[in-house]
């Protein structure tokens, strides 16, 4: 495939893709937080043939935490990803649209599954800066459990352009694309795919 997703996916499931604070309480007021899309990235990872790990991205990705600051293990993730906006950078776009290819049936089936979604099941604190937000990834039609290792990047009571709070982090997750029916060119293209999202998000 080189390639696939998600989120599903994740994601990312995606992935975002997304977390919430770690410490188990945060000096940022509760509410409700959007992913600025100017500030939010989707990549996936994959193994091709052995020989190297292949990476592209997603483009869109919209996600929302709503924010418990006193107890950041009530808040909640959820997330949206469009599967059509898969985006390889393959280089010699005259020859082939690359693209296109993993939009297609046997690949991301996007006609017929354009949106990957990610809703948060739980949110456990690791560390200072860190937590598990375990959720239900659906992806290609199949929803199944997946795991977002996240970690607090910052947070501000003020964003200078906004004037509203605002905190940044990033998550890492992976799924088997094969259980989700999505066995294309495997295992030489692998079935682990890897997720990583970095996204900041706004006070609404």
């Amino acid at each position: 495939m080189r390639t696939i997703t998600t989120l599903a996916t994740g994601l990312a499931l995606s992935t975002a893709l997304i977390g919430a604070a770690a410490a188990e309480s945060v000096a940022i007021p509760s509410g409700t937080y959007a992913s600025d899309p100017t500030h939010t990235s989707l990549f996936w990872t994959v193994n091709h043939f052995g020989l190297s790990n292949y990476t592209a991205r997603v483009n869109t990705v919209s996600a929302t935490v709503e924010l418990d600051a006193e107890d950041v293990s009530q808040s909640t993730l959820t997330a949206t990803i469009d599967m059509a906006s898969v985006d390889t950078d393959f280089p010699f776009p005259d020859r082939h649209d690359f693209n296109a290819e993993l939009q297609g049936e046997n690949w991301l089936n996007t006609a017929n599954f354009p949106e990957a979604t990610f809703t948060s099941t739980s949110i456990t604190v690791t560390g200072d800066d860190t937590a598990e937000i375990t959720g239900d990834l659906t992806f290609l039609g199949q929803t199944l459990p997946m795991t977002l290792d996240a970690t607090l990047i910052g947070f501000m009571e003020t964003h200078p352009f906004t004037n509203n709070a605002a905190f940044g982090i990033a998550a890492t997750g992976t799924i088997d694309r094969t259980a989700y029916g999505f066995s294309t060119f495997a295992p030489n293209v692998g079935a682990e795919v890897t997720i990583t999202i970095n996204s900041e998000f706004l006070a609404q």
